[in-house]
């Protein structure tokens, strides 16, 4: 235990200091700025050291060919770079990095950090935490299912370690350094990506339990304070000394649960500030550092935390395939990149052929559909896209995630559409690159509601996630294109509408700025259960919603469950059969909010969706679940009082549109055709003409856009 008291002060100074990087000096080579590049990059990830023979000659020549203007290299080779402890090997990503630059293909230079050697895991076998468990069936065909992460740690699969082991940190620093000042003056190299998809082991261990109790220390002083704030008077827990705090493994208190989540939370983003620090001791000015979130919306990080650190974010997006192809999920992935920093982002992977860990899920995307995702990124504001990856492997877990080249690593039909984009991207780059949003619409997002709730769930059917998920979608069939805000961010009045999924757990605070924006004219539509909690995950001793009375216009003491959903009455957005609520049921009494529509019941017939008047802006608040139509409709509405609906909500349903400036000033909008069958509609907007047709396009005449095919019109 000395040994470990030792290194955790080490490792407590790294929590302790979020230390942003700072550029060193150095020769730039290569023009480059992330947020302003001067066209799209379109690449791949490329491991040749993964490779059967050697064919790196063979392999550039076919990037090049086919036009592949970017590569990300090195990430997950930590046993290639250093094969024996303090043994570097830098010849053979020299060779490969020769040869990109020879053929002017840029390079994004990876950490090899999220995969330990096995020398590492011999000589110190306690920095693993985890090991694989066993992929549950499918629930869906289409949808892929992973292993989860089991304890004890076992050796096998990848960011299975303790963030916090200073043995760990030693020879990940070391590696790191090794790598970057090697190679930071290599001209090729545009920037790095710091680890990859990290994501907390939610693992308690010698280290992480000290820091963690340090951490309660600072933030409550005293323990008094602490069990005041959780409660732990129930169940006779209280704490009377620090060295009495029991470790996590069985707690059920709600606020030592999320207090220990957002401690995760915090390694993590830690964790990366570290390594983007180190980056930052050698990058050129003209040098970027980046890391890859995976795709969709996460409750187990701080993800703009993570973003303050980098100079540009990057996302992983995958997606259903061939009928089930649609910009929905591709743009929740992309919407919430763009947002940690507003501005311009990365796709540093996506499908090219087909994905899964094992052969479960294959399904190859039809003719055209690779062309039309990588203009649905465009769209959305990414200036690179990259697929991952390169060639299908011949071994391990991913056999079956394939590259551009299948198996046999001849040129196919992915890679003569590959071939084609990049053509177009030619030219057209300039063009597209560094597209400029000023999005009206904003959906408020609290990893502590999610998680708060997920301890007190309401539902195995629902969640904070499936209500977010509902109102993305409802923008998404709308035609409405949303930003991502975390809730207590200052500067919401830049939106006009705000959605707000159940705000559980929340800090007066935030609850007092949510309620300043509508009295200062600000459009919220929000769910149930908002302003239950505090920020402790503590029920609030007043009469709910809390601090959010005034604005929502209404209080109540009591609620249900619903078995079954339940018909509303009346039906004021038209929907029929889905005029129901579901699941969830708040007994709503009146202060001065107006009723929308009421639960139908012989006993409860309280108001499901209420409307309030405060200061000069309206709260629209769903008291139960809504259906999908519902929510579509009541959004709909919302939107249309604050005059952002317009002839985009009147598109063909498979036809969705984006729209941005780019760097000229020309404003472009992208119709893509998410069908299989050609669509029309009048084309609404001033005339211009489609980049990728050259074709004239005059307001109020028809557009036509063929099947799994887009659109771009850029106005005179």
């Amino acid at each position: 235990m000395a040994n470990v008291r030792h290194h955790h002060k080490v490792t407590h100074f790294l929590i302790l200091c979020l230390i942003a990087g700072t550029s060193a000096t150095g020769q730039t080579t290569l023009p480059f700025a992330p947020n302003r590049m001067d066209t799209v990059l379109y690449g791949v990830a490329y491991y040749p050291e993964y490779m059967p023979n050697d064919r790196l000659d063979k392999d550039v020549e076919m990037m090049q060919k086919a036009g592949i203007t970017v590569v990300r290299v090195g990430e997950s080779t930590w046993s290639s770079w250093e094969p024996r402890d303090g043994d570097f090997q830098f010849a053979w990503m020299q060779r490969v990095l020769d040869r990109l630059r020879q053929a002017g293909i840029r390079v994004i230079l990876g950490t090899p950090t999220y995969s330990i050697p096995t020398w590492l895991y011999r000589e110190h076998p306690e920095i693993v935490v985890g090991h694989a468990g066993t992929a549950p069936p499918l629930t869906d065909p289409y949808s892929p299912s992973y292993p989860p992460l089991r304890t004890p740690g076992y050796y096998g699969v990848r960011q299975n370690y303790d963030f916090l082991n200073p043995y760990f940190r030693q020879h990940a620093e070391r590696i790191i350094r090794e790598i970057v000042s090697r190679f930071k003056d290599h001209p090729a190299v545009i920037g790095y990506q710091i680890d990859n998809e990290t994501f907390p082991s939610g693992v308690s261990t010698a280290y992480s339990e000290a820091a963690f109790l340090d951490r309660l220390k600072r933030k409550f002083k005293t323990p008094e304070a602490m069990n005041k704030a959780w409660g732990f008077a129930y169940w006779g827990q209280l704490v009377d000394r620090w060295e009495d705090l029991p470790p996590r493994d069985g707690i059920l208190n709600p606020g030592y649960k999320l207090e220990w989540e957002n401690f995760q939370h915090d390694i993590v983003t830690e964790y990366l500030a570290w390594q983007a620090k180190i980056v930052n001791e050698y990058k050129r000015p003209d040098q970027f550092i980046t890391h890859d979130f995976s795709g969709g919306v996460h409750t187990n990080l701080d993800q703009w935390a993570i973003s303050r650190n980098l100079d540009i974010a990057a996302t992983n997006p995958y997606f259903e395939t061939q009928k089930r192809l649609n910009g929905r999920s591709i743009w929740l992935s992309d919407d919430l990149a763009r947002s940690l920093k507003n501005t311009n982002f990365l796709v540093t992977e996506t499908n090219a052929q087909t994905i899964s860990w094992d052969s479960r899920t294959q399904y190859p995307q039809y003719p055209g559909q690779l062309r039309q995702v990588v203009y649905t990124h465009l769209a959305a504001g990414a200036n690179m896209v990259e697929y991952w990856h390169w060639h299908s492997l011949h071994y391990g877990q991913e056999t079956y995630w394939k590259g551009v080249l299948s198996h046999d690593l001849q040129p196919n039909r992915t890679y003569a559409e590959v071939s084609r984009v990049a053509d177009e991207l030619k030219s057209l780059g300039p063009q597209l690159v560094n597209l400029q949003k000023e999005n009206k619409v904003a959906i408020l997002f609290s990893a502590d509601s999610a998680n708060a709730l997920s301890y007190m769930p309401f539902s195995d059917r629902a969640d904070y996630t499936t209500v977010l998920l509902q109102m993305y979608g409802a923008l998404y069939e709308l035609n409405v294109e949303p930003d991502f805000v975390a809730a207590g961010d200052p500067s919401l009045s830049r939106y006009q509408v705000l959605l707000v999924p159940p705000l559980y757990s929340a800090s007066d605070g935030v609850l007092q700025q949510l309620s300043d924006y509508v009295k200062n004219g600000g459009q919220v539509v929000m769910a149930f259960k908002s302003g239950f909690t505090n920020e402790y995950s503590t029920v609030r001793e007043v009469v709910a919603p809390g601090p959010l009375r005034n604005a929502t216009g209404f209080h109540y003491q009591e609620f249900t469950n619903l078995p079954e959903p339940e018909r509303l009455t009346p039906d004021p957005y038209g929907v029929g059969e889905q005029n129901k609520g579901a699941i969830w049921e708040e007994f709503l009494i009146l202060d001065t909010s107006d009723v929308v529509a009421s639960f139908d019941d012989s006993y409860w017939k309280f108001p499901a969706i209420t409307r309030n008047r405060y200061g000069s802006g309206v709260l629209t608040y769903e008291g139960t679940v809504v259906s999908d139509v519902l929510q579509c409709e009541i959004i709909r509405d919302v939107l249309k009082h604050a005059g952002l609906t317009g002839p985009d909500q009147n598109l063909p349903a498979t036809v969705k549109v984006r729209h941005g400036r780019n760097a000229q000033g020309k404003l472009l909008h992208y119709y893509l055709n998410f069908s299989g069958e050609e669509q029309s509609f009048l084309y609404p907007y001033r005339s211009g003409s489609d980049l990728l047709t050259t074709t004239s396009v005059r307001q109020a005449h028809t557009l036509k856009v063929k099947p799994w095919n887009l659109a771009i019109v850029a106005e005179q």
